[in-house]
């Protein structure tokens, strides 16, 4: 099985722009939004990181944390956000790798439980993630499944 390199931005900024734009091209929210948090997180006025699966330098997997990802639960919070692995690298434990790398970061800094807001079912519970409650998505008419890790 192929090593992947696991960091946080602040590890790497120099992956900033890129990885806004990779972000913003895989969730369709504006990069400048993306920037932002980001930014946040590099001159340490919030500890809600973003964490990348390099190949060779190459994006093959992030996820962020954010105080709310689109929903009305803003009690509910921080959240991760925009999971997403590229085609090529699915079923290869990328984003279990991430999700665990998240939620290790994040007790270390002493913020639990985190949530997770998505209408993915059974994915999430394999790495310790327990269904929580039903949420209403912004400008969304259907109720989504929020996750918890505490």
């Amino acid at each position: 099985m192929k090593k992947y390199t696991y960091v946080t931005l602040r590890q790497k900024p120099e992956l900033k722009e890129a990885a806004a734009a990779w972000f913003h091209d895989k969730w369709k929210v504006p990069q400048e939004a993306y920037l932002a948090c980001m930014e946040a997180y590099l001159n340490h006025e919030t500890e809600y990181g973003w964490y990348l699966c390099l190949d060779d330098g190459r994006i093959a997997g992030g996820l962020g944390v954010i105080e709310n990802d689109f929903h009305n639960r803003k009690d509910l919070a921080p959240n991760v956000c925009a999971l997403y692995t590229e085609q090529e690298y699915r079923c290869q434990g990328i984003a279990g790798q991430l999700l665990d790398k998240v939620v290790k970061d994040m007790k270390l800094k002493g913020i639990t439980p985190i949530y997770l807001f998505t209408d993915h079912t059974s994915f999430y519970e394999r790495y310790g993630w327990e269904f929580l409650c039903m949420v209403q998505g912004d400008n969304e008419p259907d109720m989504t499944r929020m996750y918890i890790h505490r």
